[in-house]
């Protein structure tokens, strides 16, 4: 629930939702942060894909030939070693990115890596999800092994990209939101520190309250009290007066 909860309010702190440049190091905050963690299950879960698939994937034919356990399929060994084994250097990578972040005090630094690792992690969420399918799809219709032999390593293998499906995708939707979060500071920043825009919005509120001081300033009924004065006075002067003999 913590991390959760971390997950729904990481609005707070400095640009693209990271913590002021040149803070104090906490290693406790650190491994409890949102990204940090998931980037640690992405990197224990590759450890798990590959490590199977190449201790127990494998096994040797009475003519002394490695054969994959996946249906006979080589590739598809080869194939879930290798994205195990990228996931796994991939994600040891952007835990030490998390660490730099925190000290970088150029915003554009942040955004290239919040893309960066936006991008990587949507891609490679897509690369765990055909490793799934391609690995259950050759382990179904493959046959038994003699005695069993590397089933729970084959089947360890499915499982866990599977898993790594949805870790890489949620990573990729945390750096989603850092960016919006980051979009919106840039966007509010320059609208506020515009030369242009203060000049605009002063000139704005200097004109309204002339108006409103003018508009005040004099009764509105002044001006007609006025006209019916002289309305009267030219009537008074056109009357007319008897003549005195």
């Amino acid at each position: 629930m913590d991390i959760l909860n971390q997950i729904l309010n990481m609005n707070a702190g400095g640009a693209y939702g990271g913590g002021k440049a040149g803070g104090a190091f906490d290693p406790l905050t650190f491994a409890m942060k949102p990204q940090v963690v998931i980037r640690a299950l992405c990197w224990l879960f590759s450890i798990v894909v590959f490590g199977c698939i190449s201790s127990g994937g494998w096994r040797t034919d009475e003519n002394t030939k490695e054969v994959c356990l996946y249906n006979g399929d080589g590739m598809a060994c080869k194939y879930g070693n290798t994205i195990g084994v990228f996931g796994f250097l991939a994600s040891m990578a952007f835990i030490a990115g998390e660490y730099l972040f925190e000290r970088m005090s150029s915003v554009k630094s942040r955004k290239r890596y919040v893309l960066a690792d936006m991008g990587f992690s949507a891609f490679w969420a897509f690369m765990y999800f055909i490793a799934f399918i391609y690995l259950w799809s050759q382990w179904s219709s493959a046959p038994l092994p003699p005695n069993g032999e590397g089933v729970s390593d084959v089947e360890a293998a499915i499982v866990f990209s599977f898993f790594s499906i949805f870790l890489w995708a949620l990573a990729a939707f945390l750096a989603y939101k850092r960016f919006l979060i980051g979009a919106g500071d840039e966007f509010t920043s320059a609208f506020e520190t515009d030369p242009a825009n203060v000049v605009h919005q002063q000139a704005y509120t200097s004109y309204s309250m002339d108006n409103d001081n003018d508009q005040y300033s004099t009764s509105p009924f002044s001006g007609q009290q006025q006209q019916q004065g002289m309305q009267q006075q030219q009537q008074q002067g056109m009357e007319y007066q008897q003549p005195t003999y």
